[in-house]
């Protein structure tokens, strides 16, 4: 982990890269969320009550993003710091450290509450990966997996959670955040149910993904995930795991290898390649690319669509 030194060093020369788009609004609660999904769902429960900034700009994968001078600045004069934790943002310790002695900036963890999938595969970052929704064992240390939010079930908790700390700054508007909070679970709890019902259907169970995002989907629906890369995007796989994916592939019969839009898909096409299968889209919905904002797609678009290519790859 970066010392506070060479964290302030960074983020002055990152204010130089890509920005988030959102400035602090006097008269409303200013809420600063860290990735997409925090995003919408502090936006749809804040409502007009509150104006909420996202950190991680539009068509960026967030493992390996770092915030900038403003970023602190904007947070330092923020009544909610919403973050997903779960090892995700393993820069916001040392962020918290650099705000503004005078901040009343409260941080949470949107993802406490959630039943956490560890696993003691290292990956090269600081976090943990999960190959099948079960714990794995394949070294010696625990990681936790951080990617929650692509479980419906698990948004579930983290909207509870952002509700509950935006009624702790704002109680004034309890109620309002509590009925938006109650349209916004109603949705969430349908999209479970659907997932449920559609896959529990299915003949097929395996599926292989790009990069391992989607050990809490696999484990609240009844798949097995089978990840090219680690955990985070950029965790290189080794040679002997591609032989025993490219084997997996022909001895299940699967037909697609999933990538995502966020990040290369060299590795999955090639993988499709060598065992003559299709490639699909599987999103890990962490962020939204530039189409995906002009078209308007959200959490529940992008979820009903990684569902219809379930239901196509696994039948």
């Amino acid at each position: 982990m970066l010392p506070a030194a060479a964290l302030m060093l960074v983020l002055v020369l990152a204010a130089c890269g890509p920005k988030s788009s959102g400035s602090i609004v006097e008269g409303k609660v200013n809420v600063i969320t860290t990735f997409y999904p925090i995003y919408e769902f502090a936006s749809e429960i804040g409502g007009e009550d509150a104006n909420v900034i996202n950190l991680l700009p539009v068509g960026v994968e967030p493992h390996d993003w770092t915030p900038r001078s403003q970023d602190i600045i904007n947070t330092s004069k923020a009544q909610l710091f919403l973050y997903n934790g779960a090892g995700l943002e393993g820069w916001v310790p040392n962020f918290l450290k650099s705000l503004d002695s005078d901040s009343k900036a409260q941080a949470v963890e949107v993802s406490h509450g959630v039943n956490l999938i560890t696993s003691d595969e290292e990956d090269g970052h600081d976090h943990g990966h999960e190959g099948e929704g079960e714990e794995a064992g394949h070294g010696d240390s625990l990681h936790t997996d951080p990617h929650t939010w692509v479980s419906p079930k698990s948004a579930l908790v983290m909207a509870k959670n952002i509700k509950d700390s935006l009624q702790s700054v704002d109680p004034e508007h309890t109620a309002g955040y509590e009925e938006r909070y109650q349209k916004l679970a109603d949705r969430l709890t349908a999209l479970d149910h659907k997932f449920t019902e559609e896959l529990g259907k299915l003949p097929n169970k395996e599926i292989v993904v790009s990069h391992q995002a989607f050990a809490y989907l696999a484990r609240d629906y009844g798949l097995s995930q089978h990840a090219i890369m680690g955990l985070s995007p950029d965790a290189e796989p080794r040679g002997q795991d591609l032989v025993k994916l490219a084997a997996l592939v022909k001895e299940e019969g699967i037909r697609y290898i999933f990538f995502e839009e966020l990040v290369s898909d060299k590795l999955a096409k090639t993988l499709a390649s060598e065992t003559g299968v299709s490639t699909m889209v599987l999103n890990p919905v962490e962020g939204l690319t530039e189409a995906q904002q002009k078209n308007g797609d959200n959490y529940f678009t992008l979820m009903e669509k990684n569902l219809q290519n379930l239901i196509l790859a696994l039948q």
